[in-house]
């Protein structure tokens, strides 16, 4: 098990359903509200924000155990104890490597439906590759963070408590929370920018739950999320999309 292994509840407590769907009501309005009324090029680091708040708020303000029980840990960037750089590089080269192996495994399957729903009319012309500081750090840490630490962290897990039933799916211990926090990540795509094909979001988030659930932390998840988006936008370049 990783150190971030946050699978078994807090002993002598029974977590209830009713305040993570209320956390995430609240905290869809929020940010649904900042995603329009804050201008254009700050709306996606104001939802961020957003979302870093309400994890805060409900998880990360707390001791290193509760934050260890949502996989928020990251190799101890959120714990309170001093930090170490050996667990620190260690827990990243796993995240990493765990998401670099589902990437293979998915993004060819995932360019052939790119083609077949898009239909593009221009041939493939590569695009040159994402630029560090402003594609890749931003995707990191103002998209996948975020989004990651709320819906994975937070809502699956919470969730995850309040039902109690889980079973094995390819060495992940997975409960009803997979699936409620990629619904509920779903629809705030489509309500902080109305488009039905947003909808599809959910099924990356399928992977990023179970990520979460067979790695014990959101850094796998996290670094798989931003990996997603990055190729997404790579394949709308090379398309002539944008």
């Amino acid at each position: 098990m990783s150190p971030d292994d946050g699978h078994a509840p807090a002993a002598g407590t029974r977590a209830s359903f009713r305040r993570p769907l209320l956390v995430a009501v609240v905290t869809t309005a929020a940010v649904t509200a900042l995603s329009y009324g804050l201008p254009e090029e700050y709306a996606a680091t104001g939802v961020g924000f957003g979302f870093l708040a309400a994890t805060w708020w409900v998880v990360l303000r707390h001791d290193s155990a509760v934050v260890a029980h949502h996989g928020l840990s990251l190799g101890g960037l959120f714990d309170p104890e001093p930090l170490s750089a050996r667990r620190l590089t260690r827990e990243a080269a796993r995240a990493l490597g765990w998401a670099a192996l589902i990437a293979l495994i998915v993004f060819p399957f995932f360019w052939v439906g790119y083609v077949m729903w898009w239909k593009p009319t221009l041939p493939f012309s590569p695009a040159p590759p994402p630029r560090w500081n402003e594609d890749v750090l931003g995707q990191l840490f103002v998209i996948a963070l975020p989004e990651e630490a709320f819906y994975r962290g937070y809502l699956q897990t919470a969730f995850d408590d309040a039902f109690h039933k889980h079973v094995k799916l390819l060495g992940a211990r997975v409960g009803p929370g997979l699936l409620v926090s990629a619904a509920l990540f779903a629809l705030g795509h489509v309500l902080t920018k109305v488009d039905p094909n947003r909808l599809a979001v959910f099924f990356p988030a399928l992977l990023f739950g179970w990520l979460r659930a067979r790695t014990g932390g959101i850094g796998a998840p996290l670094a798989f999320h931003a990996m997603s988006n990055l190729f997404a936008d790579y394949l709308a370049r090379s398309y002539g999309f944008h």
